[in-house]
Formats: structure tokens, sequence, C-alpha cells
């Protein structure tokens, strides 16, 4: 399947969104910075908290500020709301073609996210240092999305890479 065809595609920011939530995140985004962004943040989450737009905030603003543990309790939970909305399977590790195609029957936008998500936390894994998750997470994304669509195998390339530099650089030393 395509997963760049995007017509009729329902996407994240797509679904309404209650104007008092609304306003906390554009007031997070205008705040940026300060402490006060994150508690907005997190008073849209308590409003709101399955909604994709808030979880995605909530993502974003943990990741710039390199707080990945955040960014991967975020990602994790988004991949829990997605999969449940998509009626995937509850762990990621059990998800597989058949599932994937009928979920494009209900969704190809947040079957994209998913992936995406997936993605995401399979790299905030890696950047904590949790290789085999991380790596198992792009594996899964790569045996998903066949044509490559959403950029694993770079990822998976550059974990190779690294790994065979480290050990390179250890039998040298």
């Amino acid at each position: 399947m395509d997963l760049l065809d995007f017509e009729q595609a329902e996407l994240y920011f797509d679904e309404p969104l209650a104007q008092d939530v609304s306003r906390l995140i554009v007031a997070a985004a205008d705040k940026y910075g300060s402490e006060e962004s994150e508690s907005l943040l997190l008073r849209a989450s308590l409003l709101a908290p399955q909604h994709l737009m808030v979880l995605v905030a909530l993502y974003r603003y943990y990741f710039y500020q390199h707080r990945f543990e955040d960014a991967l309790l975020v990602g994790e939970s988004t991949l829990a709301v997605v999969g449940r909305r998509l009626n995937f399977p509850e762990a990621w590790m059990n998800l597989n073609e058949a599932n994937l195609g009928e979920g494009v029957l209900r969704s190809m936008g947040l079957v994209r996210f998913y992936l995406m998500v997936l993605k995401a936390t399979g790299y905030i894994n890696l950047r904590l240092g949790y290789f085999d998750i991380g790596r198992a997470m792009l594996e899964k994304l790569v045996e998903l999305d066949s044509n490559d669509r959403m950029g694993g195998k770079a990822l998976l390339e550059v974990l190779r890479q690294a790994i065979d530099n480290d050990g390179a650089m250890q039998r040298r030393a």
C-alpha cells in the first residue's frame, strides 16, 4: 500500500478541539521557554488527554527541551491512543500487515500518524540508549512500510554504522 496516498485521509489535526484546550496550546506556544509553557500544556492534557493535537504539542515540547524520557512517555501514550482508534493490537510488536490494511479502511491518515509515532518513539529510545527496543521499533516500521515512505531504513542504517564504528573504535583501543 502507498502510505503517501492522502486522498480523503483524516489527519490528526483535523479533529475538532475544544476552544479552551486550543487556547491553552496557543498560550503555551506564546510562552515557549518559560516555566508556564509546560503547565499550560499539562492543563490541556488534563482536559483532553487523548486528543492527538494535545499529545503532539506535549511531545514536541519535551522533545525540543531535550527531555527525552518525558517525550518517550508521551510517544508511548500516543501509540496506545491511536492504536485503539485503529483497532490495532495493544503491543506495537504484534502489529502486522493485515492490521495495517484494516486500519487503512478506518483512516489512512491515522495509520500514517501511528507509523510516524512508532518511528519517533524508536528514535527517542535510541537517543536514550535503549538500543534494543529502538532498533526493534524501527525494524517493525520497515517491515510494515516496505516502500520506506517513513524513512525508517535510514535510521537503521545510521544505527548500524554507529555500532560498526563503535566496534572499530573499541578494536583500535
